[in-house]
């Protein structure tokens, strides 16, 4: 991509706020964009090769938005962290293995999607997130989802497609999940904590292709407990 091409995109997005570059084979983050640093709400670079986010990414105080889908990040800097406005952010299909240590700072963070990297636990650092709603863990190569996760604040959890074998009963504790995705895992029904349908706030529970029958978990105990707040939400909503 040329240069005169990017001063366009440039120039747009000093008007907008919004920097949308997608598809275009870009195997770097354009540095040019710092020049924007305190204009720029929303930055798109899905669908490119880029392989490293640079640390000026910590300039970006204003980003609410940001979206690095389908690239060949395998880490992230610390200094993505110091976004303290970012609200949402998109990095499915990348080869991510872990977060930065101080993920836990992006208190205003309410989308995290994650799909499709090489992350094998939930990330711990999640928890500290006060804001959090969606959470996109599906396609990972998660094994087991630990205790921390209790203290998640999400809404929605979404967990398909990986390898759990095993989920702590911490899970029934978070205070606000109301749909756990677990769907396509390595689930034995003895593994699955019974206080997600007996003591738990979760109204949609999504268990198809793990190892044991649907209609064996309508015959656990605490499964018209689930079903009452199931019926309840669906009336909500219809």
């Amino acid at each position: 991509m040329g240069n005169s091409a990017l001063k366009a995109h440039l120039e747009t997005a000093q008007k907008t706020g919004v920097f949308q570059l997608t598809g275009k084979g870009l195997t770097e983050f354009p540095e040019d964009l710092q020049k924007l640093s305190s204009n720029l709400r929303t930055i798109d670079l899905s669908n490119n090769k880029i392989e490293l986010l640079p640390p000026l990414i910590g300039k970006f105080s204003f980003l609410k938005s940001l979206a690095l889908n389908n690239n060949k990040l395998t880490a992230l800097p610390e200094e993505l962290c110091k976004l303290k406005k970012l609200e949402t952010l998109h990095l499915n299909g990348n080869h991510l293995r872990q977060l930065p240590a101080a993920f836990g700072q992006l208190s205003a963070l309410k989308t995290l999607s994650l799909s499709g990297n090489q992350l094998r636990t939930v990330p711990t650092q999640l928890s500290g997130l006060r804001q959090l709603d969606v959470v996109d863990l599906s396609k990972n190569q998660i094994q087991n989802v630990p205790d921390t996760v209790g203290e998640l604040q999400a809404i929605e959890l979404n967990l398909n497609q990986n390898q759990i074998s095993q989920i702590s009963v911490q899970i029934s504790h978070c205070p606000r999940l109301k749909v756990l995705r677990l769907e396509e895992n390595c689930l034995e029904l003895s593994m699955l904590p019974q206080s997600i349908l007996s003591d738990s706030q979760i109204s949609l529970l999504a268990v198809e292709g793990n190892l044991f029958e649907i209609k064996k978990l309508r015959e656990l105990e605490g499964y018209d407990k689930y079903m009452e707040r199931f019926t309840a939400t669906k009336k909500k909503f219809a």
